[in-house]
This record gives C-alpha cells, structure tokens and sequence, in this order.
C-alpha cells in the first residue's frame, strides 16, 4: 500500500520538480556493483556532478574520480547529503553499521535504494525510521546495460518515488516490480543466474574443447549460441518448451544430449541450487536484522 505523496524539497537534477526529471544519486559503496550502477547512469546521460560516491579507501576513491569524473567520498553523509536517492551497495553485512552513520544526517524528501542482497526493507524501516526504502536486486549483466532488476517498495514509499528507482535501474536494464517477499527468489534466479550460464558456458567449452575444437572457436561458439539463444528467449513470443521443440528432432542429435542431460539430474540441480541461493539470501537478511539490533541501530 502507498503512502500519499509528500512534497520534498528539490533534489532533481535540473532545479525543478521530480515530476519528469532525473533525481540526483548518491551510490554509498563503490563496489563492483555501485560502480558499474555509475557508469550505466553516466552513459544513460546522468552528469557527473548529479551523482556521488562513497568509498572506504582514499586510493579507490581517486581511482573512481579519474575513471567517472564522479566525486567520491570517504563520508558517506558527505557523498549522500542533497541526494535525492541514496543508494546502498555494501555488503548486506555492512548495512547495520552504514545505516548507524547516515541515519540523523538523512533529510525529508530522500529515497533510500538498498542494493543489499537479501536484507529486507525492515531493516532500513528500523534504524531510519518513517524514510521511503525501496529494495531491489540488479544483476551483472549491468554493466553492459543489459540487467534484469527486480524491486520492491517499503511501507512509506510513494508511486512516484517508485517512478524514481525505475528510471535509476533502467539506466543499466530492464525492470520489474514485485512484492518484497518474492525479492530472495528473485536473488536466486537472476541475480545469481548470471553464475549458472557462466558455469554453463564454461562446462560447454570444456566439452568442446574435448570433442577436438581449438580453444578461441569452442569460446566463439559457445558465447555466441549463448547470447542468441538468449535474445530468442527475450525477443519471441514463444516460450522455452516451445524454442527446445524446435531443435529437438525425435532421434537427433539434441534428443540425445537432452536425455542424458535429464536422466543425469539437470533440472533437479538446477532446481536445488536455486533452493539453496533463496536460502542464502534469507539467512543474511536475517543475520543483518540481527545486527542491527545488537549495534543498537533504531
């Protein structure tokens, strides 16, 4: 359920209200993820100076600084203060602690984005109190603009602030908006499934390799049979019963491996494995909420 909208004060790019404008972000993390989030609002045409970083390390701030041209802070209220969207890209470990050093410096009219694999908006709700916090969960296919982002919305968040966290995700990807309770299964299936095609990819040119081709055309092979088969998963109507069918010749080639794939337990492994991500995930947001308790954050 939705709040009624509230009336902040500017923090858009632009000077004006954040009714069709690109809100101004701060990325508190700058991590692979927080950087590779930077770099796809940069190319989405977010200016530098309408962004921040923070970053533990003076050494990895100035690396950003030269890379992005983005100011990077060693404070995280320094890089999150006149940001409309404060997103959170550390370690679900670190979000009890990070959330104990920003949470008086936050001002009315600020969103909260937690990145945080499986911490749950709860956790924010907690230690800052009535702060709309959305949670999503990108993938690395980011940092070619091509993620999937899942999110979901906290108790105080406004449709239009959840017209602000698509416009930052889709900088680098798709979107979708789903209840919280979905959000471990969704870090299970496409923010860790980007593992499982790798591991594909790689046990596919493994077994080329062995079947006698040279290693560049078994990569090329592979890599390229990856992305069209995936563009024909995004880009038809059909689904993926339907795309196997159309390859799978009754006594050919495909049948073969299939069967073989199927009768030694590929769909159960994958099944399990999903399990166990999903698992994961809730047991760190449960670790973090734990945390934040015994660190006092509230």
């Amino acid at each position: 359920m939705f709040v009624p909208a509230r009336r902040y004060r500017n923090l858009t790019a632009g000077g004006c209200d954040t009714g069709g404008m690109r809100p101004t972000v701060a990325i508190l993390g700058a991590g692979a993820l927080g950087e590779i989030l930077a770099g796809g609002l940069l190319r989405a045409g977010w200016s530098p100076d309408e962004l921040s970083l923070a970053a533990r390390r003076e050494e990895r701030c100035a690396e950003l600084t030269d890379r992005l041209g983005v100011a990077c802070h060693l404070d995280p209220i320094s890089a999150a203060a006149g940001k409309r969207v404060v997103v959170v890209a550390v370690k679900p470990k670190d979000v009890p602690a990070l959330l104990a050093q920003i949470q008086a410096a936050l001002e009315p009219g600020q969103l909260v984005l937690s990145l945080a694999a499986g911490v749950p908006t709860s956790v924010f709700e907690t230690a800052l109190g009535e702060v709309p916090v959305v949670r999503a969960m990108p993938n690395t296919p980011a940092l070619v603009d091509e993620a999937i982002t899942a999110y979901a919305p906290g108790k105080f968040v406004t449709e239009d602030a959840l017209k602000e966290v698509a416009s930052v995700m889709e900088a680098v990807g798709k979107t979708v908006v789903l209840e919280e309770q979905l959000m471990d299964a969704v870090t299970a299936v496409s923010g860790t499934g980007p593992a499982y095609v790798y591991l594909l990819a790689e046990a596919l040119t493994d077994a080329a390799i062995r079947e006698g081709l040279p290693r560049h055309a078994a990569q090329l092979l592979v890599d390229q049979t990856l992305k069209g088969t995936g563009a024909l998963l995004a880009e038809t109507a059909l689904s993926p019963i339907k795309l196997r069918a159309q390859v799978t010749s009754p006594g050919g080639t495909t049948a073969a491996a299939v069967h073989v794939l199927e009768e030694s337990g590929f769909r159960a492994a994958i099944e399990d494995a999903v399990r166990a991500a999903a698992q994961r995930s809730r047991e760190m947001g449960e670790a973090a909420a734990e945390d934040g308790n015994a660190s006092g954050v509230a």
